[in-house]
């Protein structure tokens, strides 16, 4: 939707009565009409667009499917609307604030798998504008620690998370649990110690395309180990041979991924994949286990950067399994066409 100086307050009053129509008669308003709405709500003046810092609020719309009241945390309106400040600017440095597809599949996968979640302390790295915290805070993890390591990054999760009703805590430090707080911490992967993360014990790691720069794997793998490989901060939980997810399709140490094999990885043995196994009447079967787990939404845009991920893992003892099939998500965003979760793949990593 392209619009001229003189258009914009047109189309900001039309689209504000027609999103109020949609609304009085309980219709669902596509996410394209809240963007394009919070465009020219925003654009005040023409050269505000052009300034490098440009940002614009969204709407994003989880539309639960039919048969979501099986599912723990379905709201009644069956739609959960998350506000977020967003960047223009998605590649030219910006990119903190910017709303990615691994981050849409992996808080799809949160909210159809709420039981996965819920009573869960959860730690996300590489947190950007906040999505998946808000969907945690959603179904109800026991604690939600989001971190970035960019500061305007984490300036702009704290708006967003205020946005959306919900309190923010900056303490670095261990607090008493409370599921309407989230944390945000400040956490350059490449400077962060030890001693700063072990009063963090997170059942679950997120990450949502967070294997990009062959530059900063080091560093992530390195604070992926410190949360994972807990010999000393859980002496009594890396000794099984079983994470929190059951197993996919399992890259060896050595392994090496090309497009096509890893996009047909999981077509296996699918006996092996069990973790969910969606029922009739869409709700899941699913076993846990008790030990921290990371789970990792991402698109693999250079084959190189991602077989340099697999051989970093293998390096620090940690294994990789594609859930992909395994825990196919719901579609919560039928509306948004520039979507496509068929490029995302979902990884759990665990101490071997």
């Amino acid at each position: 939707m392209q619009a001229g100086k003189l258009h914009v307050p047109y189309l900001r009053k039309f689209l504000k009565k027609l999103i109020a129509e949609v609304e009085l008669n309980h219709g669902d308003v596509i996410d394209e009409l809240y963007e394009h709405y919070a465009h020219y709500m925003t654009t005040l003046k023409e050269n505000d667009l052009e300034k490098d810092n440009a940002r614009v609020f969204k709407y994003i719309s989880f539309l639960f499917p039919d048969g979501c009241l099986e599912l723990s945390r379905c709201l009644e309106s069956r739609k959960l609307m998350v506000q977020l400040q967003c960047s223009l600017n998605m590649l030219e440095g910006d990119t903190g604030c910017s709303v990615w597809p691994s981050s849409l599949l992996l808080s799809e996968c949160i909210l159809s798998f709420p039981e996965l979640f819920s009573n869960k302390s959860c730690f996300e790295v590489g947190s950007g504008v906040g999505l998946v915290g808000i969907c945690l805070a959603h179904v109800k993890a026991s604690k939600v620690i989001l971190s970035d390591g960019d500061l305007s990054t984490l300036a702009n999760m704290k708006l967003n998370l205020e946005l959306n009703h919900l309190s923010v805590e900056t303490d670095m430090s261990e607090t008493t649990e409370d599921p309407n707080m989230v944390k945000c911490i400040h956490l350059p992967w490449e400077s962060v110690s030890e001693k700063e993360l072990q009063n963090h014990k997170p059942d679950i790691i997120l990450g949502a395309d967070v294997i990009y720069d062959p530059v900063c794997l080091p560093h992530l793998v390195r604070v992926l180990t410190l949360l994972l490989n807990q010999a000393k901060l859980y002496p009594d939980q890396c000794s099984g041979n079983h994470p929190v997810f059951s197993l996919g399709s399992k890259f060896s140490s050595d392994a090496k991924v090309n497009v096509t094999h890893q996009a047909n990885a999981n077509n296996g043995d699918a006996s092996d994949a069990s973790l969910c196994k969606r029922t009739d009447n869409g709700a899941s079967n699913v076993g846990l286990k008790k030990r921290p787990t990371a789970l990792i939404a991402s698109v693999i845009r250079n084959v190189d950067t991602f077989n340099k991920f697999l051989t970093l893992l293998g390096e620090a003892n940690l294994t990789i399994e594609d859930l992909t099939e395994s825990l196919r998500p719901l579609n919560f965003l039928p509306y948004m066409k520039s979507y496509d979760r068929s490029t995302v793949r979902l990884f759990s990593i665990s101490c071997k």
